[in-house]
């Protein structure tokens, strides 16, 4: 079964066989073989194709004679029986690959299902053929179907008829010329195949000339992980054609595909990093100096270090200086001296981060506030991170002019200090929640859909039990003209994390 994540699996080659055994089992047979060898140690999967047909129903009655007609003429004079078919059928297994048959009639399909091959085939011609579409899905065989010369609009229909009847199924690009012009193999085509049918796997069936090996490499790096390829053994009896591989040129094209799966690499995830890689990039990172004598105690901000190369093994480079982190120094580092990690305790904040976002946007939903994605989200915490759910607030600016609109979010338990403004006038509209408001030392309740006006020099503090959504309306707004009646805010330069994109 072609599994749901073909990345599990090594990618699968089929080599369709058509016609090429020429009504000769003994001839069949020794493709199967030469293929075997060719394939040898190749780390894929491998298939052979085959295609049954019913003569007395595939070609009408009044036309069996008519050699003069091309496929007429092709399909009569390499039919086999049933029994020998099989007999090639069971080559292709004992020789240890999958096999694959398409059929060309409803008897066909039934055949297919009594020999027990692997994989259905359903051929570009034939991908909305829905009487044999019918009798495919009566079957328990995944299928594979190519889709040269049809448009989106009958694919689309194609794949919900499988899929509704929960047929695995895979999807090959394909063009109808035998063989195709290397202009027009169309191999971007791949690429929308895999946009459009997500977790379906894609695959190629090539007819570009047999010695072509490019495009096999392209189509390796779009992502397709089924190929399929015509092959053929000429002899002095049975020539080949125009489309068709040799044992040889199966051999090369394997090859190229190989090259092009180690080109391309991993998939699914990060590739692994060479040691030369991350030491040339580690010897180009900039590291970080004290500009000044740093002591214990102090919290290093960018003001307190410059960033130069080169550095020495180890030392904090300036990938480190995350707004999230924050180092504290414990041993005193003198200026021009490298920072090195034992010099310094970090504390890392983004997971901090992180769950003040989703309680912002819990707080937002709730409370059915709807603010545009792209604001940005001002978090305040007036005694540390460490501290943000005791004193603190959140605030989105939605407009600062000459006149200013703020949403403020108040977070069950959270206090925002005593502060006071000299220069700003501001309304709280109380849009969620309930707050303890104090204004000048006399406390009041507000309560959703209450307003107040708070007058320049008034000292206001709020805190909420619940959590609140305050809308406040003022004149313009500057982070200068706030201040606290807690000296130690003020003095905290550090006191507030700007985030962008946290609505997504």
């Amino acid at each position: 079964m072609i599994p749901a994540h073909p990345s599990s699996l090594p990618p699968l080659f089929i080599f369709e066989m058509a016609n090429n055994h020429m009504g000769d089992v003994a001839h069949g047979i020794r493709i199967v073989q030469e293929l075997r060898e060719a394939c040898e140690g190749f780390p894929f999967r491998f298939a052979i194709k085959l295609q049954y047909r019913h003569i007395p129903d595939f070609i009408h009655p009044d036309f069996r004679q008519r050699l003069d007609l091309k496929f007429v003429k092709r399909f009569s004079e390499t039919a086999l029986s049933w029994e020998d078919y099989r007999r090639i059928k069971d080559a292709i297994v004992e020789n240890g690959f999958l096999a694959i048959c398409t059929p060309w009639d409803d008897v066909s399909v039934e055949k297919i299902a009594e020999h027990g091959y692997d994989f259905i085939k359903v051929p570009s011609c034939y991908l909305t053929d829905w009487p044999l579409a019918e009798k495919i899905a009566t079957t328990t065989l995944p299928v594979i179907m190519s889709t040269a010369g049809e448009p989106f609009e009958e694919i689309d229909r194609v794949v919900s008829f499988y899929q509704h009847r929960d047929k695995p199924l895979s999807i090959l690009h394909c063009v109808g010329e035998y063989p195709t012009a290397e202009s027009n193999l169309q191999l971007n085509q791949i690429d929308l195949l895999r946009q459009r049918y997500s977790g379906v796997e894609i695959g190629y069936s090539t007819h570009e000339s047999p010695e072509q090996v490019n495009a096999v490499m392209l189509a390796v790096a779009k992502g397709a992980t089924i190929f399929e390829k015509h092959v053929g053994v000429p002899t002095d009896r049975y020539p080949i054609n125009a489309y068709s591989a040799t044992p040889a040129q199966i051999r090369a094209w394997l090859a190229a595909a190989d090259r092009a799966l180690a080109i391309c690499g991993v998939t699914g995830r990060r590739h692994e990093f060479s040691a030369t890689e991350q030491k040339t990039l580690g010897e180009l990172r900039r590291a970080v100096f004290a500009r000044r004598d740093l002591q214990p105690g102090e919290i290093i901000h960018l003001n307190d270090v410059f960033l130069s190369i080169p550095g020495v093994q180890g030392q904090l480079v300036a990938n480190n200086l995350s707004k999230y982190r924050e180092f504290r120094v414990i041993r005193p580092i003198t200026a021009n001296a490298p920072v090195l990690p034992e010099f310094v305790e970090e504390t890392d904040h983004q997971r901090v981060i992180y769950t003040i976002i989703a309680d912002v946007k819990a707080l937002l939903k709730a409370s059915r506030t709807v603010v545009p994605s792209q604001l940005e989200l001002e978090i305040s915490h007036h005694h540390g991170l460490e501290n943000f759910r005791r004193f603190g607030s959140t605030t989105i600016t939605v407009v600062n002019r000459e006149y200013c609109k703020r949403i403020i979010l108040c977070l069950p338990g959270q206090t925002h200090p005593e502060q006071w403004h000299q220069l700003k006038d501001e309304t709280y509209h109380l849009l969620h929640g309930e707050i303890e408001l104090t204004l000048d030392g006399v406390k009041r309740i507000l309560r959703q859909n209450e307003v107040v006006i708070i007058p320049c020099g008034v000292k206001h503090e709020f805190t909420s039990v619940h959590g609140a959504v305050i809308e406040e309306i003022s004149s313009a707004y500057s982070q200068s003209d706030s201040y606290y009646t807690d000296s130690t805010i003020n003095a905290n330069k550090h006191r507030k994390t700007y985030i962008t994109n946290w609505m997504d």
